[in-house]
């Protein structure tokens, strides 16, 4: 039985009773919680609390009495009362349940019987959806930002496969405009050197020593063939350029576990009359204009605080415009929805891509624009300076290389979306318990060796419908069977706000609950029915860990 899904159910039923006794107008969503306190019980609804507030009613008290006690009158008699032990309200009006410990013994053998499967929802009903992440310009090598966008869209990746979406990953290949002709100076430049021409270094070229080996590569195989920088050889270094760097992203993306489904490069999509569609569709619903020798379009008619250049007087675009036809490309490839994880200078874009899709007929909900914010990478208390241009950056390669592919991923993960993260490289390379993604592998691996142990010791169950799981019945069991049972919830929760961080605090918390269990309680003892209980609590817990950390993209020892 899924006690979450059947309470909102009943809970439901019992406020619409309510709106009949104190005439409101307006019901709450159901919102069930796991309380802060393991003595506030084992779930929490604020429902009295949100009918108060949205119908604007002072009768707080009444309304959570009133609820509570046609929830005791709904359950009594019912099948369901015999998952539930109590009922009461919390102030100022929570109304919390206690369940009977049978719902925590059904939760272990459904786990048991489903494995994962007990805990998804096939929300997506098969829906396509398009996670387009990272998306750096491919001017040098990815950083830790880059690095942080590429873990939090493969693992959001992962959520919403999990929840039935068809998920297509898609990197957005930036690669002409300005910062293209920068990095062609830029490699043209450090050729020049090797090649005997006077070129100059461009003031706002990139500096990296990446910058320097593509040179390097390119004299090789053409020696001084180039003499001067024309627009021809512009294009070929930028390009060169480009392929290789590209490789080198790649290879790192592919190193810490992200691969994606399509790269999409903007050079080619621009020449395929794609860009001059979307305009021509905007143009013809009267949303283009002509103001100062340029193409405005209309984007205060949908929300954006001013109107948005399109095409500049001489004639070239500007950055929205590609962007605008490559977003209606993707609707037109069959996505219901379009998933766009970028950083925190592109904040400001956001009012404008909204109003584009807009204009293009789609719902707001079919976009959602997720923002990273920026890491800072620290050496124990100090940190280290990072500048692209003046090559001062820590890269996603040296961060693998340190700490490796795992350590990197939990770290870039251990933080909501919209706040800053400090990744502390020196407490990611110690193997202890301050470690946290050491502490939760170690938590699967310690289960590991258990099971081991207990069928070299002939002490495996047979089957878990036939363990006595009352025997489990210490405070410290108990603890773990309701972690246990948080597991759904979490999902939901990590699903519905897109952030992957929720399962990362719940892995920390289970397996502080387990080791926590574990230090108190032997699994293996002289007691065979308590030992067969234990082995499938602790199996569970296993099959928990497992698919969390696979979520996440972390592997998953057995031994440490």
């Amino acid at each position: 039985m899924d006690i979450t899904k059947e309470l909102s159910h009943i809970i439901q039923g019992c406020v619409k009773q309510a709106q009949e006794e104190f005439s409101f107008t307006v019901a709450p969503d159901i919102v069930l919680e796991r309380p802060p306190k393991t003595d506030f019980g084992d779930l929490s609804t604020n429902a009295a609390m949100q009918l108060c507030k949205i119908n604007q009613s002072p009768k707080l008290k009444e309304t959570a009495d009133f609820l509570c006690r046609r929830l005791k009158d709904s359950i009594a008699g019912t099948q369901f009362s015999g998952y539930i032990k109590e009922i009461f309200v919390m102030p100022p009006a929570f109304i919390n349940f206690r369940f009977a410990n049978k719902v925590f013994y059904d939760l272990v053998l459904n786990i048991e019987k489903e494995k994962v499967s007990f805990a998804k929802r096939n929300f997506a009903q098969g829906k396509k959806v398009i996670v387009e992440f990272v998306s750096a310009n491919p001017t040098g090598p990815l950083t830790v930002a880059h690095a942080r966008q590429a873990v939090v869209g493969d693992a959001i990746s992962n959520i919403l496969e999990f929840f039935g979406w068809k998920v297509v990953r898609e990197y957005y290949l930036n690669d002409e405009g300005n910062q293209i002709n920068v990095l062609a100076a830029s490699i043209y430049a450090r050729y020049a050197e090797l090649a005997g021409v006077t070129f100059e270094f461009p003031q706002d070229g990139y500096k990296g020593d990446y910058v320097k080996d593509i040179a390097k590569e390119i004299f090789n195989e053409h020696k001084n063939k180039f003499k001067v920088f024309s627009e021809k050889e512009k294009e070929f270094f930028g390009q060169y350029g480009v392929s290789v760097i590209l490789k080198d992203i790649e290879k790192d993306l592919k190193d810490i576990g992200v691969a994606f489904d399509n790269y999409t490069s903007q050079h080619k999509f621009a020449r395929t009359g794609k860009i001059e569609k979307s305009l021509k569709t905007l143009k013809d619903k009267g949303l283009i204009y002509e103001k100062e020798g340029a193409a405005w379009f209309k984007s205060t008619e949908f929300g954006d605080d001013k109107d948005r250049v399109l095409i500049k007087s001489d004639g070239t675009y500007t950055y929205i415009t590609p962007d605008i036809a490559y977003h209606r490309d993707k609707y037109e490839r069959g996505f219901d929805w379009l998933i766009d994880i970028w950083g925190p200078d592109h904040h400001g874009y956001i009012p404008r891509m909204r109003a584009a899709q807009r204009a293009l007929g789609k719902k707001d909900d079919s976009l959602s624009v997720i923002i990273i914010q920026l890491a800072t990478i620290y050496r124990g208390s100090k940190p280290v300076r990072m500048s692209t241009r003046n090559a001062e950056y820590i890269t996603l390669r040296e961060v693998i290389d340190e700490v490796g592919p795992d350590v990197s991923k939990f770290f870039f993960l251990t933080r909501k979306n919209s706040s800053h993260l400090d990744f502390d490289i020196e407490l990611a390379k110690t193997e202890s318990p301050e470690n946290p993604v050491y502490y939760i592998q170690y938590a699967h691996a310690r289960i590991c060796g258990i099971l081991k142990r207990s069928s070299e010791l002939n002490k495996s169950c047979a089957a878990a419908e036939k363990v006595n799981l009352e025997l489990l019945n210490k405070n410290e069991e108990i603890n773990l069977l309701k972690v246990l049972g948080d597991y759904p919830r979490v999902l939901q929760a990590a699903y519905e706000t897109l952030e992957p961080y929720r399962i990362l605090e719940y892995l920390l918390e289970l397996s502080k609950v387990f080791h926590s269990f574990y230090t108190v309680h032997k699994v293996i003892t002289d007691d065979a029915e308590l030992t067969g209980a234990r082995i499938v609590l602790i199996n569970a817990v296993k099959t928990i860990l497992s698919d969390a950390l696979n979520l996440l993209g972390i592997s998953i020892p057995e031994k440490m």
